[in-house]
């Protein structure tokens, strides 16, 4: 007996009933202005978008999945992912696959990279941790909070691996003032962070000379802040990224050269022009017009985690959906200001654009999860 077509859209209305559809629109609108931009970065790789697309049905099913488990639930895989990441990380320090002079990966039958897993984990965890002390927080649950997040950072920072160390820390950081920590303690760290920023620059001259060494950067870091500082000081080497990103991103003018008529792409000029410089592929067609609508997209992405995160039911998931909100922008801000030319080169992709399955799918996990926030909202309400 055929199903009425009543009965199938009841169907899929249940099946669908954990997204939040404002957020999943952003998302999907994203998702499509990152895969028109793949397209014109990879004409001359053939298969990359149909990966890509393959990325991203896998990435909307792990999404629609995570959407539906409660956030109780969710607080039950806390302790065991945090615990399982760092456990991880300090076995790819101990016998960890290095590649390009980096010990990010390891064999557990395939090849992994641990770190990825922290940036759930680490939200996960603090947002678990401050729950069960919520009502009775007190000034040491902060530095607890601050011992917990050290850890991973560290074994991350050491591999080394500056731009996921710098996220998962941000995040962490994000739950902790979520949670109470008050701004006056915030403020000191932003001014030292400002003087020490200014004292770079005042002293690049002296401090960026070959023989000059940095007590707690390894080389490559050091070449990339100078190279920063002054791009055109190794053109051909660790500038060439930032000058080629900021000469297709200028080119591109107010409305761009037009979809698939970026010359700096297309003749090879900008490096990693599909993965984290694909934002300069985006400049270059569409110019600041579409760099502007961009922004917008990102900042509607924000702006309805963190109203999800403002009326969460619980103060775990107010706090996990609040620091997921905020760590999508610091993926944007990071990689839009390293292609820029304003950040150092750190290899963060750019949310929801950038090829690849490993990053998007820890997106959609996070996407997923502050659905996850919502529905137990409805859920209440209804």
């Amino acid at each position: 007996m055929p199903i009425e077509p009543r009965v199938l859209i009841g169907r899929a209305k249940r099946m669908f009933a954990g997204f939040d559809k404002p957020l999943a629109l952003i998302v999907f609108l994203l998702l499509c202005v990152g895969l028109l931009t793949l397209y014109s970065a990879s004409m001359d790789v053939p298969g990359r978008v149909e990966d890509q697309v393959r990325n991203i049905l896998l990435t909307f099913v792990l999404m629609w999945a995570i959407a539906n488990v409660p956030p109780q639930t969710l607080m039950r895989f806390a302790v065991p992912a945090y615990s399982f990441g760092v456990a991880l990380l300090i076995a790819v320090a101990l016998f960890g696959l290095t590649k390009k002079g980096a010990k990010r990966w390891i064999n557990v039958g395939v090849v992994i990279q641990p770190s990825e897993i922290l940036k759930i984990a680490m939200p996960l965890m603090l947002a678990w941790y401050y729950q069960r002390r919520e009502g009775v927080i007190r000034w040491y649950d902060y530095l607890i909070g601050l011992i917990i997040l050290a850890v991973p950072v560290g074994l991350i920072a050491k591999q080394p691996d500056l731009g996921t160390a710098i996220l998962v820390l941000s995040t962490g950081l994000f739950v902790i003032y979520f949670a109470g920590l008050s701004f006056k303690l915030i403020v000191p760290l932003l001014l030292a962070l400002v003087i020490g920023v200014g004292s770079l620059i005042a002293t690049e001259d002296r401090i960026c000379q070959p023989d000059v060494q940095w007590v707690l950067l390894h080389d490559y870091q050091k070449h990339r802040v100078c190279t920063l500082l002054d791009p055109s000081s190794d053109p051909l080497g660790k500038g060439f990224h930032t000058i080629q990103a900021v000469i297709a991103i200028g080119s591109g003018g107010a409305f761009g050269k037009g979809w698939l008529k970026g010359t700096q792409a297309h003749l090879e000029f900008i490096p990693e022009k599909h993965t984290d410089f694909i934002f300069a592929v985006f400049s270059e067609e569409f110019g600041l017009a579409g760099g502007l609508v961009l922004l917008f997209l990102y900042l509607l992405l924000v702006a309805r985690a963190l109203y999800i995160a403002a009326n969460g039911a619980t103060l775990f998931g107010r706090l996990l959906a609040g620091a997921l909100a905020l760590s999508f922008f610091m993926y944007a801000f990071v990689n839009i200001g390293m292609v820029s030319g304003i950040l150092p080169v750190v290899g963060v992709p750019l949310p929801f654009m950038s090829y690849g399955g490993t990053a998007l799918i820890t997106l959609g996990i996070a996407t997923g999860m502050i659905m996850s926030v919502a529905r137990q909202k409805r859920l209440m309400q209804s």
